[in-house]
């Protein structure tokens, strides 16, 4: 009797226990289920919606100092944001709205304070950081604001046009400060540097700060590569900047311009356009860098020419010095009369003043045989680059010719 009376409260005790587990469970699912619903209001609901579901809730305040600061209400915005600081110290956002009260409150000290500590928790908070870049801009310090540009440029490309032209900018306005602080950043080779060279098109003072750039980087970690440089000096040909592009090769050295023709043994075609060799293809001409039939180790340029048809078969720029050069290349004929249909023609890039024209080839050369010609070029002053082509002569009914060329050299005539 003693046992059952001392056992009986076990199974009413387990029940009342089991009960209360039920209602903690159900209070779970249902403040679990409530979280769930309110998430969505929090982060998407109207401001005044979401501040009446969740008024303590730091992003709803960030959110709310957002919007106040949009509205112009500084001061509610600065309370706000204060506010979802205390309940989340590292809200960026929230930072950042603060930092921008204080900036339209006239204390640009202490925004710069609070906006450069939200930009260095997150890369990604494009206000903070645009707003640094325009304040230090500002203060002149170059390298602080353009750090920051970098920082968006990187994030952004429908901002790259402004970022460029604040480059290019300043670095045409105030050379000496910002072009080694825009030379730093390309060094560090971003994914938008080609983007920038590239954009460097419009104008003369975009031709020359790209000039200035690539000398610069030549002296980095990062020198531009053969296509980046040869889409600079494309540039610089198209904007007939003739005398910074000599400027340019004779700074670098790429290519070299104690080699007057480059590449001409055809055997090397990293050099980069327009000191780089450039062949035409077109009905009735057709231009190839092949190896050699008689020699096949030996690239060399092979032409096939109707005779009829009008037009350019090779060209690269040159950069001689004025004086009197002699102009050598080997030939060798399959088929035809070189010397009466083509010419190696040397004339001014800046006007397209024709120099000097010399027959490409050897009348009665025997057919299959390298041999040797050269004709004198006279640079006139004040042509600081020259176009090197191989020209077409074209006669009035076809005349097939097959003709190789190899070994193009120009040396001072004396």
């Amino acid at each position: 009797m003693r046992d059952r009376a001392n056992n009986s409260p076990a199974p009413q005790l387990r029940a009342a226990l089991g009960d209360v587990a039920l209602y903690a469970m159900m209070a779970g699912a249902i403040l679990l289920g409530w979280q769930i619903v309110i998430q969505p209001l929090m982060q998407r609901a109207p401001v005044e919606l979401a501040i009446r579901v969740a008024p303590g809730s730091p992003l709803v305040l960030r959110r709310a100092a957002e919007s106040e600061l949009a509205a112009g209400r500084i001061e509610n915005a600065a309370v706000l944001s204060r506010d979802a600081l205390r309940r989340s110290p590292f809200d960026v956002r929230a930072l950042r709205v603060l930092g921008l009260t204080e900036a339209r409150a006239g204390r640009e000290d202490a925004a710069d304070e609070l906006l450069t500590l939200a930009g260095n928790w997150s890369l990604r908070d494009d206000p903070a950081h645009a707003w640094l870049v325009e304040r230090r801009l500002r203060r002149g310090d170059y390298a602080s604001s353009f750090a920051h540009a970098d920082t968006l440029v990187r994030r952004r490309q429908d901002i790259q046009p402004q970022i460029f032209r604040l480059f290019t900018v300043a670095g045409t306005e105030d050379a000496q400060r910002a072009l080694p602080v825009i030379a730093g950043l390309l060094a560090a080779d971003p994914p938008w540097r080609p983007a920038y060279l590239n954009s460097l098109n419009q104008t003369p003072q975009d031709l020359q700060l790209a000039a200035n750039l690539a000398i610069l980087l030549e002296r980095s970690r990062t020198p531009l590569s053969q296509v980046e440089l040869g889409q600079i000096y494309r540039n610089l040909a198209a904007g007939r900047q003739f005398p910074a592009l000599a400027m340019i090769r004779e700074r670098l050295k790429r290519p070299n311009p104690a080699e007057p023709v480059t590449n001409g043994d055809f055997a090397d075609l990293a050099a980069p356009e327009p000191f780089q060799w450039r062949t035409f293809q077109k009905a009735g001409i057709v231009a190839e860098i092949v190896a050699d039939d008689l020699r096949p180790a030996n690239p060399a340029l092979r032409v096939e020419y109707d005779g009829y048809a009008a037009g350019l078969v090779a060209e690269q720029l040159t950069s001689l010095a004025p004086g009197s050069y002699r102009f050598t290349a080997e030939v060798r004929t399959e088929l035809g009369d070189p010397a009466g249909r083509l010419s190696w023609t040397f004339s001014c890039a800046a006007g397209g003043s024709a120099i000097a024209s010399v027959p490409a080839g050897l009348r009665n050369a025997a057919p299959n045989t390298w041999s040797t010609f050269s004709g004198v070029v006279q640079i006139p002053s004040g042509c600081t680059a020259q176009w090197l082509r191989l020209d077409t002569r074209p006669g009035d009914r076809r005349s097939p010719t097959v003709v190789w060329y190899d070994r193009l050299t120009i040396v001072p005539d004396v």
